[in-house]
């Protein structure tokens, strides 16, 4: 079916900027934004905007529906906790999959593309009565709540966990194909969510490139590197991420403690680099306090929750992307640290290991690994004269493999098979 004759359902919890500018939300965004540039009608069922968020123009192909995400008492902070994630989550994905369902069957959608558990109403719907309803391609992404792309749940973590991966095993069984959204994930989906290769489509998250080349290459670039006290012959770290336990930085402090303390190294002091730790959440606090402990609070530099055009300006001012994480699905900021040109130091989960490419454009070390990530970036400081190549190599992979030009016509060909396909029902 040609793009602009095709409606497309997209269901979400999360989308920027109505609701942050993390991984997920960025990747629904531009999903969202690359259909409707190739002419795709779009209907987005998603929670309200969050108070402050910016008011978004309308555009004449996009119909939005919003359905509430009813956190429930002692749960925590919405989207972030696990006890939120495994009660308040699957209730709004059965109440918004079952609006999905209902404009459904008013008829002109042509296929519902649905994230993680805010499908799971339609899911259901659909298995209820396949021929009633469209086809559903099903992105659970970074599926943490089975421990399949980092160390393992603890027993506690596990059994809290119980309805969320019930949910999304649900939502995974009535799809006509789930995605993985790397190649190495691809055996995680099938172990995890019990769906046969033949009913997996590798499709990978991706950033937007021509956006991020729009980007003024001098924007603040060099007050950027003075507030972080580094220096023209310093190597500039940057990480991205939520301050949760889950995204390592602990580690990558502990890491860095190692690394001053370094002796013996050739060509390595320990005031050549310096961090920047971009992001905010529960464990920052305890990461300002380790920084201090470790005599590294002149060294590191937590500025929060940055606009988008100071993220980009972090990574276009950075020498030497760092991504700690303990578990991940596809990480989006490390797509985006690439597409700016930077080398990468990270760890060996979820997606990860399709990105990056140890000699060619980073390093990779295993999870929780200090003294391993210290090494990284030791070697990483003392390559410096190749830190550009590197970080020009990361810029062909994503042009080629992770950029939304390509990844939207990826995505356009699986809707197409879908829709040439007998329609299925659940498996």
């Amino acid at each position: 079916m040609r793009p602009d004759h095709l409606h497309v359902l997209v269901l979400t919890r999360v989308i920027a900027p109505l609701h942050g500018v993390g991984g997920l939300e960025r990747h629904g965004r531009d999903l969202v934004q690359h259909l409707l540039d190739r002419g795709v009608r779009v209907s987005l069922v998603t929670q309200p905007p969050f108070p402050g968020a910016p008011v978004e123009p309308a555009h004449p192909r996009l119909t939005t529906h919003v359905v509430p995400y009813l956190t429930f008492p002692l749960a925590g902070k919405r989207g972030t906790t696990v006890v939120d994630r495994s009660t308040a989550y699957p209730v709004f994905g059965l109440r918004a999959g079952r609006l999905a369902a209902s404009l459904v069957r008013q008829g002109g959608i042509h296929l519902v593309h649905g994230m993680g558990a805010a499908t799971l109403g339609y899911a259901l719907a659909r298995s209820a009565d396949p021929y009633e309803t469209v086809p559903l391609l099903f992105n659970p992404h970074g599926m943490e709540e089975f421990g399949s792309t980092g160390p393992g749940l603890s027993s506690v973590k596990h059994l809290l966990y119980a309805p969320l991966r019930a949910a999304v095993r649900r939502c995974a069984s009535a799809a006509d194909q789930v995605v993985a959204t790397d190649a190495v994930l691809v055996p995680v989906v099938q172990a995890h969510l019990h769906v046969p290769p033949s009913r997996i489509a590798v499709v990978p998250n991706a950033v937007d490139v021509e956006m991020i080349d729009r980007v003024d290459p001098e924007y603040a670039a060099p007050d950027l590197r003075a507030r972080a006290g580094a220096g023209p012959h310093d190597v500039l770290l940057v990480a991205v991420g939520r301050l949760e336990e889950n995204k390592g930085f602990h580690v990558l402090i502990d890491a860095l403690a190692r690394l001053a303390g370094a002796t013996g190294a050739p060509d390595l002091h320990p005031n050549s680099w310096r961090l920047v730790l971009l992001g905010d959440g529960s464990q920052r606090g305890r990461l300002e306090r380790a920084a201090a402990a470790a005599g590294l609070a002149g060294r590191i530099l937590l500025p929060g929750r940055v606009s988008d055009a100071d993220l980009h300006a972090w990574y276009r001012a950075a020498d030497l992307f760092v991504h700690p994480s303990l578990y991940e699905g596809s990480s989006i900021v490390t797509l985006e640290a690439m597409a700016h040109r930077l080398p990468v130091v990270a760890t060996r989960a979820g997606g990860l290991p399709d990105k990056v490419r140890p000699g060619l454009n980073g390093w990779l070390v295993e999870p929780g690994d200090a003294s391993a990530l210290s090494d990284a970036l030791a070697d990483a400081l003392g390559a410096r004269a190749r830190l550009r190549a590197m970080g020009e190599a990361g810029r062909a992979i994503i042009d080629h493999e992770f950029g939304w030009s390509a990844v939207a016509d990826r995505v356009l060909a699986v809707y197409d098979a879908l829709l040439s396909s007998p329609q299925k029902g659940t498996a």
